[in-house]
């Protein structure tokens, strides 16, 4: 590692290896499309910055949990802050992984508090979704409450399928076999399979993802500031629990049936 702030070039030759934005489940689409392009840019000005990227994680979580309590501000503005620093989010996850491959400083440590970030910060971006269509400023009783529960059962389920993947690993390393590979996530039944290709074609189960989410909740806020209501609010809640609760039963139904527990 060269001293003083690196080129671009030499930055991402380091930060970027081969085969970074080519993985099939560790790379966000918006990491490929834009985000690692405006990350790199950044995180060479930090090489020699009194900051850690385990403290840079820290960081990605605070601004994930403060993208769901923005979506307690009522009206447009509220969706538009929660957006925003969900590209925070994205960019902070970014740039911690590229600040630890320059600085040789990968840990154990540094990818248990990853997970828990993208854990805790699903989770509130979809609990606030449910709080803002609960419109509690202005609407009481259970019909109120109603929405807080679904979007806290869409925060669940988005725990849930990310715990399903990550045990997957668990269960094989207690049992002394290597991490899965990604071959092994094709299910053994011919049905089953063909099942999972489609749904992977419509991508409809990535809409509860952090990024995609905030951009549906942008949208139903624009909608309802058009409108003048909360209805598309409440309409995507319903969309991304039911998303939610499909898909967390359709993947662990995928787990067990492929060659990943074997």
């Amino acid at each position: 590692m060269k001293a003083g702030k690196p080129t671009l070039a030499e930055f991402r030759a380091v930060a970027h290896p081969e085969g970074l934005l080519d993985r099939r489940s560790g790379e966000h689409w918006a990491g490929r499309l834009y985000m690692r392009r405006i990350s790199s840019r950044i995180t060479r000005h930090l090489v020699n910055a009194p900051v850690t990227p385990n403290q840079l994680t820290w960081l990605m979580m605070v601004a994930g949990v403060l993208a769901g309590a923005a979506l307690l501000i009522p009206g447009l503005w509220g969706a538009i802050l929660g957006a925003l620093l969900i590209q925070v989010y994205l960019g902070l996850d970014c740039v911690d992984g590229e600040l630890a491959r320059w600085r040789k400083q990968t840990s154990t440590t540094g990818v248990y508090l990853d997970r828990i970030g993208h854990y805790l910060s699903e989770a509130a971006l979809l609990t606030g979704f449910g709080l803002r269509a609960a419109d509690l400023f202005q609407q009481q009783g259970a019909r109120a409450w109603l929405w807080a529960f679904l979007g806290t059962l869409a925060a669940l389920g988005a725990i849930l399928i990310k715990a399903e993947t990550d045990l997957v690993d668990v269960a094989r390393i207690r049992r002394g076999l290597a991490a899965v590979e990604d071959s092994a996530s094709v299910p053994r039944a011919a049905g089953v399979a063909k099942a999972r290709k489609m749904a992977s074609a419509l991508k409809f189960h990535r809409l509860i993802g952090g990024v995609e989410a905030s951009l549906v909740i942008l949208a139903a806020g624009i909608a309802d500031a058009v409108h003048g209501d909360l209805f598309f609010t409440r309409l995507a809640v319903v969309v991304l629990a039911a998303i939610a609760l499909l898909q967390t039963a359709l993947h662990l139904l995928s787990i067990v049936l492929s060659s990943r527990l074997k």
